[in-house]
């Protein structure tokens, strides 16, 4: 490596670019020394020998930034469609989506053939996707499907995106059509979950192969205790899925079982303890039961797993109704308004949640701090003594008790008469 360094500082190019070729047999993937060997090729004007170094570190580094600069220098001239694409790929990886779609769709129009197109349309059709122009994206893919047939890929993003679109019906077309048509295996437990969605059991039942999609689609069918006995068959062969235990509660569900239905969940929630399905089970559960509090606590941590605070709030005010005295769901509650900006209503309850908790720190600290910012700096004070007195190191206690106690009992009237009065007083 040093001896070729030496050479190109030399400018003994040619020798450089042997010693650098030397090193790439040893080392094929290293990104310096094939970018060592590019540099070295544009300045003896091996520009093809360049082309196939840069583009090397393109698939080792596909975001690479010199990379693709370079390529688009070398193609600017002499091939159009890879320099918008290059173009694209570099102004996408700087977030300028526009200008990438833009240079994508001039690539589609400067490819010699339809085939050579293809890759600008994937990436004209993600981007499209991406931005949220799905009538767009469905229209590349469906262009993309004349060209490029045997890819499956095409019709699973086509049914995604008309799911999306138009609805599960338009989706089961196209993946039907996929199936018959262009003879896609691998089809028939995709279809049969888009059935068992459409409200189709009996299609999905015929069509997979999969025990547990039998069993489900036997469940929507009114047939559980034929869904039931598929599942017990296969217990130890599913017992680690959440398929499995979802399926199960279901079940004990529609059996009024609810204490294993419970069980189930729980192992659920043991593979996969961000699903919002674990609160949608127990809510319904609950409603079931007629247990309205609880009811109501799951749909709410069900709204905020799927990121509607506005309706998990609403979710939980009204668990709320049923009792007034939950110390997390009063703490909830307050938070849920803090982070929305209704820092009153928030107080509201933080001084609930101070009455059911008389020595919660975390009420007394944002009571103190919502009192002072409303010029109530006895209020204020009040709060701050009593955290004091169960808290004296708490921090908030050290860096602003003696500020608010003087402001509280002299209004700020000492500081106010030093700032007038100051220099006559020698102070």
């Amino acid at each position: 490596m040093n001896l070729a360094e030496q050479l190109e500082q030399n400018e003994k190019y040619d020798e450089a670019y042997a010693e650098y070729k030397k090193i790439l047999v040893k080392k094929p993937d290293d990104i310096e020394i094939l970018t060592k060997l590019a540099h070295v090729a544009m300045i003896l004007d091996k520009k093809d020998d360049a082309k196939t170094y840069y583009a090397k570190i393109l698939e080792l580094d596909p975001a690479n930034i010199l990379a693709h600069e370079q390529l688009i220098d070398l193609f600017c001239h002499e091939d159009r469609f890879k320099y918008y694409l290059f173009r694209g790929n570099l102004h996408a990886l700087q977030q300028q989506m526009s200008h990438a779609r833009s240079d994508y769709k001039k690539a589609i129009d400067h490819a010699k053939d339809p085939k050579e197109a293809l890759p600008a349309r994937y990436l004209y059709a993600g981007l499209c996707e991406g931005q949220g122009k799905l009538q767009e994206a469905i229209d590349e893919y469906l262009k993309i499907s004349d060209y490029d047939e045997g890819n499956a890929t095409v019709f699973l993003k086509l049914a995604e995106l008309y799911e999306k679109t138009e609805g599960l019906i338009s989706a089961i077309q196209t993946l039907e059509r996929g199936r018959n048509d262009r003879g896609f295996k691998g089809f028939e437990e995709i279809l049969a979950g888009y059935y068992i969605r459409n409200s189709q059991p009996e299609k999905a039942y015929e069509l997979t192969k999969n025990d547990l999609t039998k069993a489900r689609a036997l469940f929507d069918m009114g047939k559980n205790e034929a869904g039931y006995e598929i599942l017990m068959k296969n217990k130890s062969k599913y017992s680690n899925e959440k398929t499995f235990h979802s399926l199960l509660a279901q079940y004990y569900f529609q059996k009024d079982m609810f204490d294993e239905a419970f069980k189930e969940i729980d192992e659920f929630a043991k593979l996969d303890p961000n699903s919002p399905l674990i609160y949608q089970m127990r809510a319904l559960i609950c409603e079931k039961q007629d247990d309205s509090f609880n009811e109501h606590i799951n749909w709410g941590k069900y709204n905020i797993l799927r990121g509607e605070r506005d309706v998990a709030l609403n979710e939980y005010l009204t668990a709320y109704r049923f009792n007034d005295k939950d110390i997390d769901l009063i703490e909830t509650i307050a938070a849920l308004l803090e982070a929305e900006g209704d820092k009153t209503k928030a107080s509201e309850f933080y001084e609930r949640l101070a009455d059911v908790d008389p020595k919660n720190k975390l009420a007394l600290q944002k009571l103190a701090e919502f009192r002072e910012s409303i010029g109530d700096n006895y209020g204020a004070l009040e709060y701050m003594d009593r955290l004091k007195e169960i808290d004296p190191r708490n921090q908030f206690v050290m860096d602003n008790y003696e500020k608010i106690k003087d402001v509280a009992e002299n209004g700020g009237f000492m500081s106010f008469m030093k700032k007038i009065f100051g220099k006559r007083m020698g102070v």
